[in-house]
């Protein structure tokens, strides 16, 4: 990373929103539904699989938590009617997991049950370390309720993971398996990029050998190769497993991994909280941000 990708990070409050709005783009669907829909159609005729994220979280009222899984039920039904291949991501804090547990847990039972009346399947995401705990009880909860069209999502940065998965692996759980990207002590979280690396391939084998169904989400081309070398030394098929990626990222890995026999699905974002995830995204990847910048200064 180039001094200057790392001075334009620092100077990422100050970029005007419509720069921000002409990078994001690439990485997300857009601010409504419709928008969402269209770029659904278009992974599916490539073969890809897609999962749909209502941008929004850390909400500070309740009925922001109804009208987030209102929308999302708005998702479910489109999906259904245009007989698309596609599932819904959720990030709880949206739901009101930091507000009342009790009410969140209500709101994304429902879900579940809209969803498994349309055949389809809930994905909790993880957020940072502050919400593990309860993510994780939530998703015990549904569990034990009986919702079985529901995964869950582990950071192999974080040191307690492999202890979650063996706390887990009674429930068969569907696991999205990811880097991590949240700011967190060293006390909880790996530093090293390879003790990271490391994590998610040990993640990945356990979870994968225990017969659990595997979202390896990750753009790192080592982790694709050994997760690619693993599923032949197991001998899956490829319904046992799958390569997850985000909207507008390393699309040529994605295309040889499809071209290869693999199933992999495309992180969908859509809605109003565009700008916050915007700014995330060029946070965790300042080479993109110096990228945009540079292309903007050249008129292109």
């Amino acid at each position: 990373m180039s001094l200057l990708d790392q001075a334009i990070v620092g100077l990422l409050p100050l970029v005007p929103k419509p720069i921000v709005r002409r990078f994001s783009s690439r990485y997300i669907a857009g601010d409504d539904l419709t928008s969402a829909m269209r770029t659904i159609r278009r992974l599916n005729s490539g073969r890809l699989m897609a999962t749909v994220d209502v941008l929004g979280e850390f909400i500070s009222r309740l009925d922001e938590a109804n009208a987030t899984a209102a929308e999302y039920e708005r998702v479910l039904a489109a999906v259904q009617a245009e007989r698309l291949d596609a599932n819904i991501s959720i990030k709880l804090s949206g739901f009101g997991l930091l507000l009342d547990q009790d009410h969140c847990y209500r709101l994304v039972e429902e879900l579940c049950r809209a969803a498994a009346r349309r055949h389809s399947f809930v994905r909790i995401d993880m957020e940072d370390s502050s919400c593990t705990t309860d993510t994780l009880n939530i998703y015990r909860r549904l569990r034990a309720a009986g919702h079985d069209n529901v995964g869950v999502v582990l950071q192999a940065y974080l040191r307690r993971s492999m202890e979650d998965i063996e706390a887990l692996l009674p429930l068969n759980p569907s696991v999205r398996v990811c880097k991590g990207i949240y700011v967190e002590s060293e006390n909880l979280a790996f530093k090293d990029p390879d003790e990271i690396r490391a994590s998610y391939e040990r993640m990945v084998e356990r979870l994968l050998a225990a017969g659990c169904y595997v979202g390896m989400a990750t753009h790192d081309p080592a982790l694709v190769r050994s997760g690619e070398a693993l599923v032949r030394r197991l001998g899956l098929h490829p319904a046992a497993y799958e390569f997850q990626m985000l909207l507008g990222v390393a699309e040529d890995i994605r295309q040889r991994l499809i071209d290869a026999g693999h199933r992999l699905r495309v992180y969908v974002p859509y809605g109003a909280e565009w700008y916050a995830y915007s700014v995330r995204r060029l946070k965790e990847n300042p080479r993109i941000a110096g990228y945009v910048l540079r292309n903007l200064i050249a008129g292109r």
